[in-house]
């Protein structure tokens, strides 16, 4: 199966019946992994969806659809990838991907990382990657701190950078709006937005 790094999959429950059988999922795995890996959260009282995805054992089947989704990389501006929470997700796969294509990517990208719980979803790997390569990784736990880090980027590369959110929907629209209030293009912002998480 091809992908591009960043892009989902529609995922289907086959071994029951549920309502929503299919929900999409981004996918945490590089094309050059050759698995499919996908992120959720699994909260005390889980969806019926997430119940049957527990209930999944070796050799049992789920149907994806896909790849979808616009949220790859482009072109070889400076790019400032930003990731609340489970956002993450995409973000393993684009950095695994540069990472095993070993070419003058690493430059080039670097992560912002928020999350208020300060659980930082695959830390080790990430500190891996960016202990081989040149892309550069910030762990941050809140808002104030993003900003700060945003406006660094932006002083840096005026309108020349690209800019890639994925998190929650409230997130990514805070995120956003702050872009634009900081004169970013919208033609330089991509936006993965999770819903049912906050």
């Amino acid at each position: 199966m091809n992908w591009k790094a960043g892009q989902y999959g529609l995922f289907s429950i086959t071994h029951k019946k549920i309502k929503n059988a299919t929900k999409p999922f981004s996918l945490a795995s590089a094309p050059s992994e050759n698995t499919i890996k996908i992120s959720t959260i699994i909260r005390e009282e889980p969806s019926e969806f997430k119940k049957a995805l527990l209930e999944l054992q070796q050799g049992m089947k789920v149907k994806m659809s896909g790849p979808l989704g616009p949220f790859y990389l482009k072109d070889n501006g400076p790019t400032l990838l930003i990731a609340g929470g489970i956002g993450i997700t995409p973000f393993r796969s684009i950095l695994k991907q540069a990472e095993a294509e070993g070419t003058e990517v690493g430059n080039r990208i670097h992560l912002l990382y928020v999350d208020s719980q300060k659980s930082h979803l695959f830390k080790d790997e990430f500190d891996g990657i960016a202990g081989n390569t040149s892309m550069s990784v910030t762990y941050l736990d809140s808002r104030d701190e993003l900003h700060s880090e945003i406006d660094k980027f932006i002083a840096l590369n005026k309108d020349n950078g690209n800019y890639y959110v994925a998190g929650p929907k409230a997130m990514v629209g805070s995120v956003t709006a702050y872009l634009q209030n900081k004169n970013v293009s919208k033609r330089n912002v991509v936006k993965d937005s999770f819903f049912g998480y906050s």
